[in-house]
Protein backbone atom coordinates (compact mmCIF):
# COMPACT_ATOMS: atom_id res chain seq x y z
CA UNK A 1 0.00 0.00 0.00
CA UNK A 2 1.49 3.36 -1.02
CA UNK A 3 1.55 6.43 1.30
CA UNK A 4 -1.40 8.04 -0.45
CA UNK A 5 -3.52 4.91 0.04
CA UNK A 6 -2.52 4.78 3.70
CA UNK A 7 -3.56 8.42 4.10
CA UNK A 8 -6.93 7.71 2.48
CA UNK A 9 -7.51 4.67 4.67
CA UNK A 10 -6.61 6.71 7.77
CA UNK A 11 -9.11 9.41 6.73
CA UNK A 12 -11.78 6.78 6.08
CA UNK A 13 -11.23 5.30 9.55
CA UNK A 14 -11.41 8.71 11.24
CA UNK A 15 -14.44 9.84 9.29
CA UNK A 16 -16.29 6.69 8.19
CA UNK A 17 -19.18 8.66 6.65
CA UNK A 18 -16.81 10.24 4.09
CA UNK A 19 -16.15 8.60 0.78
CA UNK A 20 -12.99 8.82 -1.22
CA UNK A 21 -11.96 8.43 -4.83
CA UNK A 22 -8.76 7.34 -6.42
CA UNK A 23 -7.60 8.37 -9.86
CA UNK A 24 -4.66 7.36 -11.97
CA UNK A 25 -2.37 10.10 -13.23
CA UNK A 26 0.66 10.23 -15.44
CA UNK A 27 3.77 11.69 -13.85
CA UNK A 28 3.26 14.92 -15.83
CA UNK A 29 -0.38 15.21 -14.68
CA UNK A 30 0.61 14.59 -11.07
CA UNK A 31 3.37 17.22 -11.23
CA UNK A 32 0.98 19.74 -12.82
CA UNK A 33 -1.58 19.20 -10.05
CA UNK A 34 1.12 19.45 -7.39
CA UNK A 35 2.42 22.71 -8.88
CA UNK A 36 -1.06 24.21 -9.03
CA UNK A 37 -1.78 23.02 -5.49
CA UNK A 38 1.41 24.63 -4.14
CA UNK A 39 0.54 27.89 -5.89
CA UNK A 40 -3.07 27.83 -4.66
CA UNK A 41 -2.35 28.69 -1.04
CA UNK A 42 -4.82 26.03 0.13
CA UNK A 43 -3.94 23.82 3.09
CA UNK A 44 -4.46 20.38 1.62
CA UNK A 45 -4.63 18.63 -1.72
CA UNK A 46 -8.14 17.44 -0.90
CA UNK A 47 -9.26 21.01 -0.27
CA UNK A 48 -7.60 22.10 -3.52
CA UNK A 49 -9.17 19.33 -5.60
CA UNK A 50 -12.63 19.93 -4.09
CA UNK A 51 -12.27 23.66 -4.85
CA UNK A 52 -11.32 22.89 -8.45
CA UNK A 53 -14.19 20.46 -8.89
CA UNK A 54 -16.93 22.52 -7.27
CA UNK A 55 -15.72 26.08 -7.88
CA UNK A 56 -13.28 25.78 -10.77
CA UNK A 57 -13.98 26.21 -14.44
CA UNK A 58 -12.74 24.39 -17.47
CA UNK A 59 -12.17 27.07 -20.05
CA UNK A 60 -11.59 26.19 -23.65
CA UNK A 61 -10.19 29.25 -25.42
CA UNK A 62 -10.63 29.60 -29.12
CA UNK A 63 -7.03 30.32 -30.11
CA UNK A 64 -8.16 31.37 -33.58
CA UNK A 65 -10.02 34.33 -32.07
CA UNK A 66 -6.94 35.43 -30.15
CA UNK A 67 -4.79 35.02 -33.26
CA UNK A 68 -7.29 37.11 -35.21
CA UNK A 69 -7.22 39.83 -32.53
CA UNK A 70 -3.40 39.88 -32.60
CA UNK A 71 -3.39 40.13 -36.39
CA UNK A 72 -5.96 42.94 -36.37
CA UNK A 73 -4.06 44.88 -33.71
CA UNK A 74 -0.85 44.45 -35.71
CA UNK A 75 -2.60 45.59 -38.88
CA UNK A 76 -4.02 48.68 -37.20
CA UNK A 77 -0.63 49.50 -35.68
CA UNK A 78 0.94 49.20 -39.11
CA UNK A 79 -1.77 51.44 -40.63
CA UNK A 80 -1.27 54.06 -37.93
CA UNK A 81 2.49 54.05 -38.54
CA UNK A 82 1.96 54.47 -42.29
CA UNK A 83 -0.50 57.32 -41.70
CA UNK A 84 1.96 59.01 -39.34
CA UNK A 85 4.77 58.77 -41.91
CA UNK A 86 2.52 60.12 -44.67
CA UNK A 87 1.11 62.87 -42.44
CA UNK A 88 4.63 63.96 -41.48
CA UNK A 89 5.79 64.08 -45.09
CA UNK A 90 2.66 65.54 -46.76
CA UNK A 91 0.85 67.24 -43.86
CA UNK A 92 -2.32 65.39 -44.98
CA UNK A 93 -4.44 62.69 -43.33
CA UNK A 94 -6.86 60.86 -45.59
CA UNK A 95 -10.42 59.97 -44.57
CA UNK A 96 -9.97 56.48 -46.08
CA UNK A 97 -7.11 55.78 -43.65
CA UNK A 98 -9.21 56.74 -40.63
CA UNK A 99 -12.13 54.62 -41.90
CA UNK A 100 -9.82 51.58 -42.23
CA UNK A 101 -8.56 52.03 -38.68
CA UNK A 102 -12.10 52.38 -37.32
CA UNK A 103 -13.24 49.25 -39.17
CA UNK A 104 -10.34 47.26 -37.75
CA UNK A 105 -11.05 48.63 -34.28
CA UNK A 106 -14.71 47.60 -34.58
CA UNK A 107 -13.69 44.04 -35.52
CA UNK A 108 -11.40 43.87 -32.50
CA UNK A 109 -14.16 45.13 -30.18
CA UNK A 110 -16.60 42.55 -31.58
CA UNK A 111 -14.16 39.73 -30.90
CA UNK A 112 -13.32 41.04 -27.41
CA UNK A 113 -17.01 41.46 -26.55
CA UNK A 114 -17.67 37.88 -27.69
CA UNK A 115 -14.86 36.58 -25.47
CA UNK A 116 -16.00 38.72 -22.55
CA UNK A 117 -19.59 37.47 -22.78
CA UNK A 118 -18.37 33.86 -22.77
CA UNK A 119 -16.21 34.52 -19.71
CA UNK A 120 -19.08 36.27 -17.90
CA UNK A 121 -21.32 33.25 -18.51
CA UNK A 122 -18.83 31.18 -16.53
CA UNK A 123 -19.55 33.26 -13.41
CA UNK A 124 -23.21 32.23 -13.34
Amino acid sequence: MNPEQKEMRKIAEIEPHNRYMQIRLTEAEYEAIERKFRNSGLRSRSEFIRAMIFEGYIVNFDEEKFDKIYRLVGSISNNINQIAVRANSTNKVYTEDIVNIKEGQDKIWQLLNSLQSKLLRLKR
